[in-house]
Order: C-alpha cells, then structure tokens, then sequence
C-alpha cells in the first residue's frame, strides 16, 4: 500500500541542508520528542514543510535565546498554546482588521523564533495588492 502525501515531503539529508543543521542533531531532536516527521513503510524519515518550520524554531531557540533542550520544549509548548489562543480570538472576533491583542500575541510568538511561513506570504501578498 503507498501512502499519498498533500504536502511536500524531505529526506533527512535535504531537511538537514534546508535548516543548516547536521542530519545526527535532527535525530537527536527527535528521540527528545521536539520533531516528529513521518515515516515512509521502510522507516525512512519524511519531513514536512511543517516539520521545516518547527526545526527553523528550535535552532532560533537554541542558538539565539541559550535554551537548553528543557526550555525549547516548554517554549514549542507555549507557541502552541499562543498559536490556539490567537486562532480562537480570530474566530470569535467580527472586525476585519487585526486586533491589538493579535499584533500583541505575535510579538510572543516572534520572540519565541515562530514564524508562519504562510501569514507572512498572505501579508506580502495583501501589501502588493494595495499599491
């Protein structure tokens, strides 16, 4: 049975030169429970553009911010909850415009090294659109 993937998948080596990392760190944040990529039927390791992201974010905690692994995986944790908590505001909110508690919870998430590869390219879209 062949598994059909909707988003771009990357061996380890590929992932490992996407995030300027080596290949035994990306194991190594896996066994500590920071990444989780897919697995192909012969466990070969798949990692999304998602898993990219995650990684970019771990290595801007580590390098940037001193966090040990400990931190990293209670600052992942938070950006999660922040990510969940902006994501209600939004549903619940009637306004077009970004509220100031959003820009506020994005100023978090950007200081916790997240950023949402996708927001910002819908953002750079909107700004052409506008001139």
């Amino acid at each position: 049975m062949t598994q059909r993937f909707s988003e771009p998948l990357f061996v380890i080596s590929v992932a490992a030169r996407l995030v300027e990392m080596h290949p035994q760190t990306l194991r190594k944040y896996e066994r500590e429970g920071l990444i989780a990529p897919s697995r192909t039927s012969g466990n070969l390791r798949l990692y999304s553009d998602s898993d990219i992201e995650r990684l970019r974010q771990v290595k801007y905690l580590v390098e940037n911010r001193g966090l040990n692994l400990a931190g990293v995986q209670l600052a992942l944790e938070l950006t999660h909850q922040i990510q969940d908590l902006r994501s209600r505001i939004i549903s619940a909110s009637t306004e077009r415009k970004p509220s100031p508690v959003i820009n506020e919870l994005d100023g978090v998430l950007a200081s916790l090294g997240f950023v949402d590869e996708q927001r910002v390219r819908d953002q750079q879209r909107q700004g052409d659109g506008q001139s």
